[in-house]
């Protein structure tokens, strides 16, 4: 069984906000990074145990955020852009998509470092639908044909990932303690220093959570790969980026469309068109 890990690094518990925390040269990046590389290799572990036979571990974060070294050594890392670059070497020979480290999309309540791609994304959506960063590769997994098994950040986006992808197996490691976003007049300056306050797990407890949540997420599919959906989106695919005003570019487009007729992948990939 070949399994796909995507990794982010601002749902990992610990990481107490971004400014510290999730930038090269920053206090505790390298912490950060150790943190993430721990619940990867809990993941990891799980996966195993429960019946994997091959795991890539995707860098998903955009500086990058996976310790090398650190890594479990049955595992290949990927980092870098793909070609092309959606859905990052995911294809038809994985028996399944997974992510840890993740954070809820844009405009979420009960979130933490709230953001989709960036904090200077109001909402993005496709065919409608809002969806975060998970959301982007989900649909594309569901596209290839491979089941979404398991998905792991902050409590906010393991609701998230339910709702989306029913049947997924999540786990929570830390949960925001704002109940209301209330911020879609903020600019991308502003709310990139909001939605910072989390309630965080023990980092040896999150561990030991993602290590069971992992195995159950293989057993099932092997059990009730049937048991696994996602939510259906029909052609022609339309992903609509509704921008936040940038107080550095006053003149920055406020909503961009990628399309296209018959595929989601083929959409991820086109290139932006403004309004």
């Amino acid at each position: 069984m070949k399994i796909m890990l995507m990794t982010d690094l601002e749902g990992v518990a610990g990481v107490l906000n971004f400014e510290e925390w999730c930038s090269p040269g920053k206090p505790y990046y390298d912490k950060a990074k150790r943190l993430l590389t721990e619940e990867a290799n809990a993941c990891i572990e799980g996966f195993f145990a429960g019946g994997a036979t091959e795991i890539r571990v995707v860098d998903g974060h955009g500086p990058g955020a996976v310790d090398p070294e650190l890594l479990d050594e049955r595992v290949e890392l990927q980092r870098g852009a793909a070609s092309p670059v959606w859905p990052f070497t995911l294809d038809e020979t994985f028996d399944a998509y997974a992510c840890v480290g993740q954070h809820a999309k844009s405009r979420t309540p009960w979130s933490h470092i709230t953001h989709t791609g960036s904090f200077s994304t109001f909402e993005l959506t496709v065919n409608g639908i809002a969806i975060g960063e998970f959301g982007e590769m989900a649909f594309a997994a569901a596209e290839l044909g491979v089941p979404v098994i398991f998905a792991a950040g902050e409590e906010a986006f393991a609701r998230e990932a339910e709702a989306l992808a029913p049947g997924v197996v999540t786990v929570g490691v830390k949960r925001g303690c704002n109940s209301e976003d209330g911020l879609d007049d903020a600019s991308a300056e502003v709310y990139s220093r909001s939605k910072l306050s989390a309630i965080h797990l023990s980092p040896v407890k999150a561990r030991q959570l993602l290590r069971e949540g992992a195995k159950k997420a293989v057993e099932k599919l092997l059990r009730e790969p049937e048991s696994f959906r996602m939510t259906r989106i029909e052609p022609p695919y339309e992903i609509k980026n509704v921008i936040r005003r940038i107080e550095a570019d006053p003149n920055a487009p406020r909503v961009l469309y990628r399309r296209h007729d018959s595929s989601y992948i083929g959409a991820l990939n086109a290139p932006y068109e403004k309004e």
